[in-house]
């Protein structure tokens, strides 16, 4: 039996508000003229839900963003009603530790998975912080407590105010000793300037991963020539709606010159072990 197809990166378009960069990058990469029934049509849990299946995908994690200075606004809220009482949608939560009360991440953190989230988001170079900041730690032994992984975003960004310097994988090696039973997805793959400290970092840790959502798959391997050496720890995402289809994506990875059980690793199999899905 194949592993199921799992997209480990989908933001809803309902956002709270949008940063105007964000929105204009969405409206290019799908090609929107009706903007408000763009956001009216996907904003239907159903309807989400069907797109998902038609495109060949099993499960989605579904994203909050708590980051007003780069992106925009989807609330914590807004992502768990979204998922409520559907099997195939994931909640992950999004903590800005500068606006988190008191600076209490992880007691933020405690209340979010409580409430139902299966995992945290952080946007490091969208809220400027680096993930080896001690201030986030609290935060790191929650989720390693809970059993729930933490995806951290990696890499370039194209949005006005986002600050690269906090995007090097190499921060997390320090998460990475220190918390050895977190399970951690380095989220785009150190995109663009630091391809070789995401694989590095996912070969040398147990607990790391490499999630290459906003990578064209059809250069998966020009950026990663020993891919298939690191084939356990490679997690698809689409990062939709910032990719026309998430169904073309998923046929070049199953396109690619590698082994039937690395596409279906990359494709599925190792989210499903990170998630606890059968």
């Amino acid at each position: 039996m194949s592993a199921p197809v799992i997209d480990f990166h989908i933001h809803p378009v309902a956002y709270e508000s949008y940063c105007t960069s964000a929105a204009e990058w969405i409206k290019e990469r799908q090609s929107v003229q009706d903007w408000p029934g763009f956001i009216k049509r996907y904003e239907d849990p159903a309807v989400f839900s069907a797109f998902l299946a038609e495109n060949g995908v099993d499960y989605g994690v579904v994203l909050a963003e708590l980051t007003p200075v780069t992106t925009g606004i989807c609330t914590n809220e807004y992502v768990l009603e979204f998922c409520r009482g559907r099997e195939k949608l994931i909640p992950f939560a999004s903590i800005n530790p500068y606006t988190t009360e008191g600076g209490a991440v992880g007691k933020e953190a405690r209340r979010l998975l409580e409430k139902g989230f299966r995992g945290i988001k952080l946007y490091p170079t969208y809220q400027y912080f680096y993930p080896n900041d001690r201030m986030l730690y609290p935060l790191y032994a929650a989720a390693e407590e809970a059993g729930v992984p933490v995806m951290v975003h990696t890499g370039s960004s194209v949005f006005k105010g986002s600050r690269l310097k906090y995007g090097d994988p190499l921060f997390l090696d320090d998460v990475a000793v220190d918390f050895p039973g977190l399970r951690i997805l380095i989220v785009h793959s150190g995109r663009g300037l630091w391809y070789n400290n995401a694989f590095f970092l996912a070969r040398l840790h147990e607990n790391v991963y490499m999630e290459i959502a906003g990578l064209p798959p059809q250069k998966l391997l020009d950026y990663f020539p020993e891919l298939e050496r690191n084939a356990g720890k490679i997690v698809f995402g689409s990062d939709w709606p910032g990719v026309a289809s998430i169904k073309a994506n998923i046929e070049t990875i199953r396109n690619l010159p590698l082994s039937e059980e690395t596409k279906e690793k990359i494709l599925g199999g190792n989210a499903a072990g990170i998630l606890g899905i059968k």
